[in-house]
């Protein structure tokens, strides 16, 4: 943990700040260990500061790394503008991709005569996205536990079970082998409602002879985990079988992609000419992946947009899918380490066609 603080430090006089106030919850997390809702680290000049409020006094306490002081506070901001050192000039920078204009300007209001905000928005984020060993430990914990908890759910089947039954069941599952939560509101999507790629679970029977998306992930420890798979109900419109068979070659084509150097746009490509040469390329509406960490969805990008090459100890999702509306939709993900000399797979479920009755 203290790595993490020296190499932050280390960025501050390239950005141009003093001090530097990390407000988003899970850079807050990643950085001094506390887990609260509420909560503003303070770091430099000397300073290694957590301003919280009085519901978190003895959590943090618990919680924050050595090296870390608590400042108790009924009003966050005012409690981070009281915390600066006193005198002199301070650049502080704040994170400016997260922190909203309104309390921008209100802490502008705080702050004494000579300090200065400056935007310094991803001094954290950017570190987070390479994870170290106790990080990916934590990672590769949340994918076993949520592909245990599926395998759980679909010994007993699919068709006849309502989409929302279905979710709800994978949730509880994840939860009772030792999930602190559901890493997102799972999602299970049948027959048409498939080609949503962010469907809403229904009270809607799943059907024989279609495709069912399933989209879960678990939080464990603090970290997330994401995959997705699709599976068969029985006997399929052949239309739907070639679906599956040209996301899985895309898919499989992208994970053979990904190792250190590439950018994100680049392992996006690979997958996107695929499924283009299919004819499909208008059903492939979304990014090939994202970052999971401390946040199910951070960075890097992999995108058309994404510009960050891939560094390892990153953590990403390889997620093409094909979404034919009023049809069907296929996305088969795994989540992936970002590995020396290529990528280690974490998602252990089988991608092979298979049918869950």
């Amino acid at each position: 943990m203290t790595d993490r603080v020296q190499r932050l430090e280390a960025t501050l006089a390239q950005r141009g700040v003093d001090v530097l106030l990390v407000s988003e919850r899970h850079d807050v997390r990643w950085l001094t260990g506390f887990s609260g809702s509420s909560g503003a680290a303070l770091l430099g000049a000397g300073m290694r500061t957590l301003v919280t409020d009085f519901r978190y006094l003895t959590q943090s306490a618990e919680e924050l790394h050595a090296g870390w002081a608590t400042e108790i506070a009924s009003d966050l901001l005012r409690g981070v503008a009281q915390a600066l050192p006193a005198e002199g000039a301070v650049r502080l920078g704040f994170d400016d991709a997260n922190l909203s204009v309104r309390d921008r300007d209100k802490l502008a209001g705080l702050v004494r005569e000579g300090v200065a905000l400056v935007g310094a928005g991803g001094a954290v984020t950017a570190l987070r996205a390479i994870k170290d060993a106790a990080e990916l430990d934590r990672v590769r914990a949340a994918a076993r536990l949520a592909d245990t908890a599926l395998q759980t759910v679909l010994a007993d089947g699919l068709v006849g079970r309502t989409e929302r039954d279905v979710a709800l069941e994978i949730e509880i599952a994840m939860r009772r082998l030792g999930a602190e939560a559901a890493a997102f509101e799972p999602i299970v999507a049948s027959g048409p409602h498939a080609a949503l790629p962010h469907a809403q679970p229904r009270d809607v029977v799943i059907a024989a002879g279609t495709l069912c998306v399933i989209d879960w992930g678990a939080r464990l420890d603090g970290y997330a985990s994401d995959c997705t798979r699709t599976f068969a109900t029985g006997e399929l419109d052949p239309r739907d079988r070639a679906i599956y068979d040209l996301v899985l070659h895309a898919q499989e084509a992208a994970l053979q992609a990904v190792r250190p150097g590439p950018l994100g746009r680049d392992v996006d490509a690979v997958a996107r000419a695929i499924i283009d040469a299919a004819g499909h390329g208008e059903h492939f509406g979304h990014g090939l992946g994202h970052g999971v960490g401390l946040d199910v969805h951070e960075g890097p990008r992999l995108s058309k947009q994404g510009d960050e090459a891939l560094r390892a100890g990153m953590v990403v999702t390889i997620e093409p899918g094909v979404y034919v509306p009023g049809a069907t939709g296929v996305r088969i993900e795994d989540l992936v380490v970002v590995t020396a000399d290529g990528a280690e797979v974490l998602s252990s479920l089988s991608k092979a066609f298979q049918v869950v009755g």
